[in-house]
């Protein structure tokens, strides 16, 4: 129980930092779509998605490795120098690539003239890569505190720089203050791909946490020892496989829709304006990922470290169930108020019209943590060629079904790939585990929230009762009886947690 209050704790301080920092950076969204025209939030939505798939191949499962053999070592250090050095020489090697053709790359993708977005996105990438396996270091040494110091710090500096660039630059090119200025900052300040500095504003946030990051990279001696990379990389491979395959379930859409929407399919709109209007409503089933996110960063460690433990199994089957019961409510209190949740964070009403889409997505990347949680059983028994074979049978069905959904339903066809993606994948994943390393897990109370939550949003979300507030008050309630269902259902298993310090009775 104590292991189990520890996962808890440290879920709560890697959810602080994900929660606050991308609220934080949510916030920014308001922004964004009261600046850019739809099409320039569709080339952000673009761009981003292959960021996604870069950065798995930078990264190539290495900070999973290393914390695989870290744990299996009594120099933790050597392992963190060769996990290091290996992404460094891969992520000099592509991004250097990816400069020199700078040119084909923009005007393969349409967007001719632009290669000083290449040259930031790929810096961002090999920074992102380099920084991760610190990261996993804090993470490893149990030190969330400081993790979460500086992901509220790379946030923080990230939405000044934005405010900057959108918010004061702007607003003195309008000639709406300080007009004296805009003689020198009109010059530099590009109106026509206004995007670019969403790019350039994450690139000098990135570098600051090099910095921070110091006494973390301090011990670090470059090293490419063979005897200890060969396994971790024998290790790792299966994993980019799996890392390419999720990339492909979660960003695939949002790099193809435009490409195979029917021109005219959304009247009045282009495709190109179709894919910022999916990538702002994509952006609320953020609310989800936190959740999801936090308990990745506290669970591969502590996945790790109990993998000896006889009574393993029986802790990660408490483990499961809270985490669907957690997200369960996450998913049915956002749902039930994605229309005031919208108004706030879609400023433009235009970027609304896909927000019906975004239960659907809330509950796929629900099922995408049952499958993260399910992937216990191959990452502890080295059988990680299985998640490679689950994840590429997702990565299929996600493209077959895109590609027949999209002509037909649109986004939504889209959206219920999502879902069918990552639900699939976790039945596979679940039905394998019983067999390689059976863990007794409380499927049917899984069900029980999973349906009883799918019910709930299915007659609660579409109800209107003619005003705003009493529609807010109801529906809110109902997410109060939910919560006390679960306190009531689940007291015995609640009972002594500690949350911020302060005790569940």
């Amino acid at each position: 129980m104590a292991g189990l209050r520890g996962l808890a704790g440290d879920t709560v301080w890697y959810g602080l930092s994900s929660i606050i920092g991308r609220m934080i950076t949510y916030f920014l969204t308001p922004l964004y779509t009261g600046v850019l025209a739809k099409d320039m939030f569709g080339v952000y939505t673009e761009f981003y998605a292959y960021v996604g798939f870069l950065y798995a191949i930078y990264t190539f499962g290495m900070e999973t490795s290393y914390f695989r053999y870290a744990s299996k070592t009594d120099d933790p250090q050597s392992t963190f120098n060769v996990s290091l050095s290996s992404i460094l020489v891969v992520s000099i090697s592509i991004s250097g690539a990816l400069c020199l053709l700078a040119t084909p790359i923009t005007e393969l993708l349409e967007y001719q003239g632009q290669e000083q977005v290449i040259y930031w996105l790929s810096s961002i990438i090999a920074i992102d890569a380099i920084v991760a396996i610190p990261y996993a270091k804090l993470r490893r040494e149990k030190k969330p505190r400081k993790f979460a110091f500086i992901r509220l710090f790379n946030v923080s500096f990230t939405v000044l720089l934005n405010l900057f660039f959108y918010a004061f630059c702007l607003q003195i090119i309008e000639g709406k203050f300080l007009v004296s200025l805009a003689s020198y900052i009109s010059p530099w300040y590009d109106l026509d791909f206004q995007v670019k500095y969403i790019f350039l504003s994450n690139l000098i946030a990135n570098a600051s946490v090099v910095f921070l990051l110091y006494q973390e990279f301090k011990g670090f001696r470059f090293s490419l020892n063979r005897e200890k990379l060969q396994p971790m990389i024998k290790y790792a491979m299966p994993l980019l496989i799996m890392s390419l395959a999720v990339v492909t379930n979660e960003m695939l859409s949002r790099t193809i829709l435009k490409y195979w929407l029917p021109e005219g399919y959304y009247p009045g709109l282009s495709n190109q304006e179709v894919l910022g209007i999916f990538g702002a409503c994509y952006k609320l089933s953020v609310f989800m990922l936190l959740g999801i996110q936090a308990f990745r960063y506290a669970a591969e460690p502590f996945f790790f470290s109990h993998s000896e433990n006889k009574n393993s199994p029986q802790l990660f089957t408490k483990v499961m169930t809270g985490f669907i019961i957690f997200n369960c409510l996450v998913f049915y209190a956002v749902s039930v108020n994605l229309k005031p949740i919208g108004v706030v964070f879609l400023t433009n009403p235009e970027y609304r019209e896909a927000i019906f889409i975004v239960p659907i997505l809330l509950m796929g990347y629900l099922f995408s943590g049952i499958n993260y949680n399910l992937s216990v059983w191959y990452k502890l028994t080295d059988q990680t060629k299985y998640g490679a074979i689950i994840t590429s049978i997702g990565a299929i069905i996600t493209i077959a079904l895109n590609y027949y959904l999209i002509p037909v339903w649109g986004y939504l066809g889209s959206a219920i790939a999502t879902f069918a993606t990552f639900f699939t994948m976790a039945t596979i994943s679940y039905i394998l585990g019983r067999k390689y390393y059976p863990i007794p897990y409380d499927l049917p109370k899984a069900l029980e929230y999973l349906v009883l939550s799918s019910i709930g949003v299915a007659i609660i979300y579409p109800l209107e009762l003619g005003h705003w507030f009493l529609d807010f008050v109801i529906k809110n309630l109902t997410v109060i009886l939910f919560i006390a269902y679960i306190y009531f259902r689940e007291r015995k298993q609640l009972s002594g947690i500690k949350v911020f310090g302060f005790k569940i009775p």
